[in-house]
C-alpha cells in the first residue's frame, strides 16, 4: 500500500505541519497557501526552492536517512523540520 505524499502548507507565515517524518525515498511537497511571497531553503545548503507567489508549490525527494532542518529565506522565523527514516 502505497503511503499518501506529504505535504507541507505555508500559511500565516508559518510551515505546517513543523515536522515530518518519511522514509528514504518520500518526496514532500510545500504549498504556499498564504498572501506572500515565501521560500524553502535548506539550513545546509541541500534544496532551495525559488521564491513561491502565492498558490505555487516546491517538492524535494529526499533519498538519505537524516534531519533536514529548513526556513524561509525571506522570512527566517518560519522554520521546519523533515525527518528521513
Amino acid at each position: 500500500m502505497a503511503a499518501t505524499a506529504p505535504q507541507v502548507t505555508l500559511e500565516h507565515a508559518t510551515f505546517g505541519p513543523a515536522a515530518v517524518t518519511i522514509s528514504v525515498g518520500t518526496i514532500v511537497t510545500w504549498v504556499n497557501n498564504d498572501g506572500d511571497l515565501h521560500t524553502v531553503t535548506s539550513s545546509q545548503g541541500l534544496f532551495a526552492s525559488p521564491g513561491l507567489d502565492p498558490g505555487d508549490t516546491f517538492a524535494h525527494r529526499f533519498t538519505a536517512p537524516g534531519t533536514y532542518p529548513y526556513f524561509c529565506a525571506l522570512h527566517p522565523h518560519m522554520k521546519g523540520t523533515i525527518v528521513v527514516q
